[in-house]
């Protein structure tokens, strides 16, 4: 049994590595697009381009201007004198928010009345749009508590000193809210999805169309060790990606990891089970490596989709939410950013990694079954 699997896998690994190009798919592909996605995938809003339209070019609205320029949350790049120009500076995505100050806004607050400003946003992103709103609103906010209190002072006296409700926040995992160390665990997780399941999935096939499949079949290997043969060097690529991955998250993107790395370890191998096991049925049931390519994309797009790296689960419809629970990738991602960020334990992360076992041993249950199908 030993020296028929050896076999096997000496000859999967010579197969894999002796393409130069699939050499640099499995090494090199995966740490550039971390490198790449670390620094792209970021939801943090900052120096909105913004345009400013000051009807009233008094000394509050300038004020109000320069405390929207002075947050970094805005850049003001242009001065307009027409609505036009705002609509033809946003339609052409110039600026991404607008704020107009209208006339009579210094005299509105001498007088002691509410004085509107306007904020106009592109909403065709629908998330930025709602951050740029909550920024703005907070500066408004901020600046109209000062000018109440000035008010207050000058009405009462220097002397006077208001009451003051101070709220203390604290916040937990991640303390400086960098959307970093939240998406490069989940684009690890992605990465390593991809590069096993094409792998696999392209493993059986290949030996059909090569002609090699009847030399196997004739071999004494059974089904279970050629399912084994073909799973084990993937399983070890996909280590050796998580290794690099995790050292270039580590090291490169200062990207905390509190929880233990044996954890990492064996949740990584009941999640490579899911993963080589969708990739091998795939192969199982294709009949070219085209064919399994498109069925294998046609599972991971709609898995990444639905597995919460972008999107909260809890926000999808109920009927969808119970069918990411076959998707090993949101168990996957609960996982690694448990590990990584809030340093948890077995005995948290355990219903993941008990169902990623079970969907995993199921599914290659499934693919050594369809591979008998498939040769007898």
């Amino acid at each position: 049994m030993f020296t028929r699997l050896k076999t096997m896998l000496i000859k999967e690994f010579i197969q894999i590595l002796r393409d130069p190009k699939m050499r640099a798919v499995i090494l090199i592909v995966p740490m550039v697009q971390i490198i790449i996605f670390g620094y792209a995938v970021n939801t943090d809003v900052k120096h909105i381009a913004t345009a400013i339209y000051d009807l009233d070019n008094s000394v509050p609205s300038r004020e109000l201007a320069a405390r929207l320029q002075q947050s970094g949350y805005f850049d003001l790049v242009a001065r307009v004198g027409t609505t036009d120009e705002i609509r033809d500076l946003i339609d052409h995505g110039r600026v991404k928010a607008a704020v107009q100050i209208n006339h009579g806004f210094a005299a509105t607050i001498d007088a002691g009345r509410t004085a509107p400003v306007q904020v106009i946003v592109d909403g065709s992103d629908s998330n930025t749009a709602r951050i740029v709103l909550s920024h703005a609103v907070k500066i408004a906010g901020n600046f109209s508590d000062q000018l109440l209190l000035e008010r207050e002072v000058r009405r009462r006296g220097a002397s006077w000193q208001p009451a003051e409700m101070a709220l203390q926040s604290r916040t937990w995992f991640n303390e400086n809210l960098e959307s970093r160390n939240y998406y490069v665990p989940g684009v690890m997780a992605q990465m390593v999805l991809i590069v096993t399941m094409m792998l696999s999935a392209m493993s059986v096939v290949r030996e059909k169309e090569i002609g090699t499949m009847e030399q196997i079949i004739v071999t004494p290997i059974r089904r279970w060790e050629f399912i084994l043969g073909k799973t084990l060097p993937f399983a070890l690529i996909g280590y050796l990606n998580v290794a690099m991955v995790t050292t270039l998250a580590v090291f490169w993107f200062d990207i905390p990891i509190r929880g233990s790395l044996l954890l990492l370890g064996a949740a990584t191998g009941v999640y490579l089970l899911s993963t080589l096991g969708f990739g091998l049925l795939i192969s199982t049931v294709s009949h070219s490596q085209q064919q399994a390519m498109m069925s294998a994309f046609m599972f991971m797009f709609p898995a990444m989709l639905l597995s919460g790296f972008a999107f909260p689960v809890e926000n999808m419809p109920e009927s969808i939410q119970y069918l990411t629970w076959i998707n090993p990738l949101r168990h996957y991602l609960v996982i690694i950013r448990g590990i990584f960020l809030k340093g948890v334990g077995m005995e948290v992360l355990w219903p993941q990694i008990v169902f990623l076992a079970l969907l995993g041993g199921s599914i290659l249950a499934t693919a050594v079954y369809r591979f008998r199908k498939t040769v007898s």
